[in-house]
């Protein structure tokens, strides 16, 4: 805290920073044209017009906000709309919409663990489910990130004091981009007869067939029986849902604290959310989640080609490297991830910082993500300012 406010007083603090205008490709911060490469906005769809005028028509019909829980005088017609949609999507028997994406996994977890249960989650899954973990009255257990032994030991331990295990996971993670290997997740779950959770933030609308995430990426959506999402990536508004069976989502909606005891989400943000859902479902979708990727190649490919250091690349299910639009550089220790930072700000790239404890001591990132609106020319530009800014670090390593 105490670094973070003496950087807020030298004006090199790289959060809180405000936006003068919307979410794209190129930005205004703090009076000055910027290249965003710090957005989560994969699919470029938050300033796309079918998606504002879905927003526009939902805050004219319904006002602007819901002045209630969903339990009580929070649901519209556009709740029940989307949830609708949503369950069609991921070919489920049901679905659920919360106000938060955070909420999702409160709200799921919470209302299906319990007292004498286990939470096993991966180390590196988001701090939603961590925190959900935490909130509920069951044993939280982690397992190394995307070990499937240690997770088959811990399912094995819990199995023998005849506990009901919950496994939850991240689609793709947040931090480095890597994908979970959903495949022998999921086995491994079947044979310890452990709840399958994967969270699909980061890869909904971007990754599988029908763009659902990960788990159809690997072919095991059909035999996952739970997976949570955010409106606030790739759908381009706020809000999260979970879909699966309709006893499971009965459950959520019944008993999931975070669901219940909130106001639901506000009319302009479903409406957004619905009309987001409906586009990436087109050819258009598609058409956004594959530019998405190829730029994030481009832009991977251009920054290893001028010697910028990269955690490793994401393994898809066929063994093979593959993208996913966050690229991460690896700057090191903290304090030189700050300075480096605000040297590619002052150079007019936006990039979020990453640092303990988000991500191991002395492993900080400038976490990059792409959108399908970059073009190969905004990238190599922005590869080339990093480069410049890192260059020393890259050359005392080549030299040693």
């Amino acid at each position: 805290m105490k670094i973070i406010r003496a950087l807020e007083l030298e004006g090199k603090s790289p959060y809180f920073r405000a936006l003068q205008t919307g979410n794209s490709p190129r930005i205004d911060m703090d009076g000055r044209p910027r290249m965003m490469l710090g957005s989560n906005n994969y699919l470029g769809l938050a300033d796309h017009p079918l998606v504002v005028e879905g927003a526009r028509k939902a805050l004219e019909r319904f006002g602007t906000g819901s002045t209630g829980s969903r339990l009580l005088n929070g649901t519209i017609d556009l709740h029940l709309e989307l949830e609708a949609e949503i369950a069609d999507w991921y070919g489920t028997e049901a679905a659920i919409v919360f106000t938060t994406g955070h909420q999702s996994n409160l709200g799921t977890v919470g209302a299906l663990a319990g007292r004498g249960d286990v939470i096993v989650a991966d180390s590196d899954a988001h701090a939603s489910l961590h925190d959900a973990a935490r909130f509920t009255d069951a044993q939280s257990v982690r397992f190394r990130h995307n070990d499937i032994d240690n997770l088959a030991e811990k399912l094995t331990a819990a199995a023998k004091r005849g506990r009901p295990t919950m496994v939850t996971v991240d689609g793709v993670y947040s931090m480095e981009g890597d994908l979970a290997p959903i495949d022998q997740i999921a086995e491994v779950c079947l044979e310890h007869n452990a709840l399958l959770l994967v969270d699909e933030a980061h890869s909904v609308g971007v990754l599988g067939p029908d763009l659902t995430g990960v788990t159809e990426l690997y072919g095991k959506a059909d035999t996952t029986p739970l997976r949570t999402g955010t409106f606030s990536k790739s759908i381009a508004s706020t809000g999260g849902f979970a879909v699966g069976s309709h006893d499971l989502i009965d459950a959520v909606r019944t008993n999931g604290r975070a669901f219940l005891f909130t106001a639901a989400g506000v009319p302009a943000a479903i409406g957004g959310a619905l009309a987001a859902v409906r586009l990436i479902r087109s050819a258009e979708g598609r058409e956004r989640a594959e530019r998405c990727l190829a730029n994030a190649r481009f832009l991977r490919d251009s920054l290893v080609s001028l010697g910028v250091p990269l955690t490793g690349p994401a393994i898809g299910p066929d063994g093979a490297e593959t993208v996913t639009p966050i690229v991460p550089v690896i700057v090191g220790e903290s304090l030189r991830a700050f300075a480096k930072w605000h040297e590619l700000y002052e150079h007019g790239v936006f990039a979020a910082l990453a640092h303990y404890p988000a991500v191991p001591l002395d492993r900080a990132l400038l976490r990059l993500a792409v959108t399908a609106e970059h073009t190969f020319a905004d990238l190599e530009e922005a590869a080339t300012s990093i480069h410049t800014v890192l260059e020393p670090a890259v050359e005392r390593r080549l030299v040693a």
